[in-house]
């Protein structure tokens, strides 16, 4: 076994916005894993959000990097795909993290030229149902793959000698309160009422960087 300074280091990331339907797949992921489940001090679950070039410094620290995201690989909806090392940017090069944000690839890129770059990376992406939801929330088919995703995730990281322990649901919550998945859900506003007052959801809360 590894002393704790030649441990590796490992980030879990998931991007995306929840308030795009199924383009909050990578954030849910990471949200439940979090809950769930629970790591060694090496071991960096991040909701990266929207965060684009702020995430750069974050990839540089890791020496395996895990990313849960929603990808169009033109499969069947629901589908999950797992991408590999030098894959991993080709199937994140057309996806911008938002409109005027760094695209993830860029990220990838901006750490690879810095000599600070993951020796080891796993995409686990699942193609998405609806993506123009505004305030929706993620589509069953979708919703049904996110702990075949976080059982994909665990799999791989016992190569590293990472093995993650049931937690009891104690873990601080990655994103604010509203915006983690049940509470999002019972909480979307008709579409009068989002017109008159606006969502509540969304006014005043934004998808922000936790670790644990």
């Amino acid at each position: 076994m590894q002393s704790r300074l030649n441990e590796k280091q490992i980030l879990i990331l998931g991007i995306g916005n929840v308030l795009w339907a199924d383009e909050g797949f990578g954030v849910r992921c990471v949200e439940a894993l979090n809950q769930n489940y629970e790591f060694g001090e090496n071991v960096k679950i991040m909701d990266g959000g929207t965060q684009g070039i702020y995430l750069v410094q974050h990839v540089q620290e890791a020496d395996v990097l895990v990313v849960f995201d929603a990808i169009d690989y033109g499969l069947a909806p629901g589908t999950l795909k797992t991408i590999y090392n030098d894959e991993v940017p080709k199937f994140m090069g057309a996806k911008q993290m938002s409109l005027h944000q760094t695209g993830f690839q860029e990220v990838l890129a901006m750490a690879e030229f810095t000599g600070h770059y993951p020796a080891d990376l796993l995409l686990v992406g699942c193609q998405p149902v609806e993506l123009e939801d505004f305030g929706g929330s993620l589509r069953e088919e979708v919703k049904a793959q996110v702990q075949p995703a976080i059982d994909i995730a665990l799999a791989y990281l016992t190569q590293f000698g990472i093995s993650a322990q049931r937690s009891a649901g104690t873990s601080q919550a990655l994103a604010p309160g509203q915006l983690n998945l049940s509470e999002y859900e019972q909480g979307r506003p008709d579409e009068q009422a989002a017109c008159r007052t606006g969502d509540s959801r969304v006014i005043g809360g934004a998808v922000g960087e936790s670790t644990k």
